[in-house]
């Protein structure tokens, strides 16, 4: 079975079932090695959004003993990131960030919460429809951040490159 449609299959369980997102989450940990010593975890999967999310932890912390910077970056980016790989096929485009802009807003002493949506119109309409013309596009993707207890931590802005693999010039 093609990784990639295992992986259609895992996600579309993990929506319904806890079991599912704890699978996923595990084999997301073996496939992306610097999330797993993080905590990084995919918290919620729906239709059109994706929640994921970091305890405040020592190899999360900074000198001040909040969550880093970099890891609240981290969630966000992953947040946005794997929704769009949820909605693309990748065997057909290559997924890339090419710019991360973030705004902190409170310093994260406790879990936090990354939410990203995509809505139909705009993957249809920004996404899909530009791509059938077109061998790259450029797509913006919003993540906020928010603690457990409700604080807004940040708002995250990534764009990310999207190519048929027919025109990447790099080899893996």
């Amino acid at each position: 079975m093609n990784m990639y449609v295992f992986l259609y299959t895992l996600t579309d369980r993990a929506k319904r079932s806890k079991f599912w997102l704890w699978v996923l989450n595990v084999l997301l940990g073996r496939v992306i090695p610097f999330n797993r010593p993080h905590g990084f975890k995919l918290l919620l999967i729906s239709d059109h959004v994706i929640r994921t999310g970091v305890e405040n932890r020592r190899s999360n912390q900074n000198h001040l003993k909040g969550i880093h910077a970099c890891a609240i970056a981290t969630v966000a980016e992953f947040s946005a990131g794997f929704l769009l790989l949820s909605k693309l096929d990748p065997r057909r485009y290559r997924l890339i960030m090419s710019k991360i802009d973030i705004d902190y807003l409170f310093q994260a002493k406790e879990s936090i919460v990354s939410e990203s949506s995509l809505s139909p119109e705009t993957l249809s309409n920004d996404i899909i429809a530009p791509l059938q013309t077109e061998d790259s596009i450029l797509v913006k993707m919003q993540s906020n951040v928010d603690d457990i207890s409700g604080n807004e931590i940040a708002h995250c802005c990534t764009t990310w490159q999207i190519k048929r693999w027919d025109r990447v010039r790099t080899q893996l």
